[in-house]
Parts: structure tokens; sequence; C-alpha cells
């Protein structure tokens, strides 16, 4: 039997675009600035996965291509994935400031919340952990 394709595939749509259309200032402003910050960490132009997911990188998974970590700027929260197995996760989360955690999801009212340098730490290490757990 044939691997079902993933349903979230990386799409030619513009970041650029989907950022522009976030109807909540302050969430379009927040995209603004992770998009920023994860294009500085990454290194890598962001791509639009499915319509929603704004992601960098890309790494092969079991169950297909995925970013290697990415966000979403939902109209709920902002949604980024990085959260994983790695073991700097937990204390940098205890010192991130107002925040919710789901598998692989960290959940974030609005950048305001929370402590900028802090989620730059657990974005480089996240990725850090995926580039050691799926080489390019």
């Amino acid at each position: 039997m044939a691997k079902a394709e993933p349903k979230t595939q990386k799409t030619k749509a513009s970041v650029a675009a989907f950022i522009a259309a976030v109807e909540d200032e302050t969430r379009r402003a927040d995209a603004k600035a992770i998009d920023k910050m994860m294009r500085e960490i990454t290194g890598e132009k962001p791509a639009m996965w499915g319509p929603t997911i704004i992601g960098y990188g890309v790494y092969t998974s079991p169950t297909g291509p995925w970013p290697r970590t990415g966000f979403s700027p939902r109209k709920a929260n902002l949604v980024l994935y990085v959260l994983s197995d790695f073991k700097e996760c937990q204390p940098l989360l205890k010192k991130l400031g107002k925040h919710k955690t789901g598998k692989s999801c960290l959940y974030i009212n609005k950048l305001a919340d929370v402590d900028a340098g802090v989620l730059r730490a657990l974005i480089q290490a996240s990725l850090a952990h995926m580039n050691k757990k799926y080489p390019a």
C-alpha cells in the first residue's frame, strides 16, 4: 500500500502577502517580527506550507517533507513549531513568559507576553536539535 502524501505541502504562495493579510494589527506586527527572527536564525527564505504555515528549511520525516521550523499567525494566537524533546527546552520555557505548549507547538498570545531573547534561544536550540536529528 502506498504511503499517503502529507496534507500540508510546500506551496508557491507569497509569505509577504499572507502576513500582510493578517487582520489583527498586533498579530500582523508580531508575525513580521517572528519572520525576521526566523530568517536570521535559519538563514532560510520562508515558504508557505499549506494555506497557513510559514516554514523555514525542510527535512524529510517518516511522513514526508516538512519545514525544519516555522510558525502560523492564527486568529487565537501565534503558533511556533519549535518544541521537541531537546534538553534545553524546559529550562527555556520556564523563563519565556506567558505561553502554552502542545506536542511540538508553542502558543503565544502576543510577542509582548514573552522574553524575545529567550524566544530566540528557544528557536535556535530547537533548530540545532532538528539539524542533529535530521542532517541536511
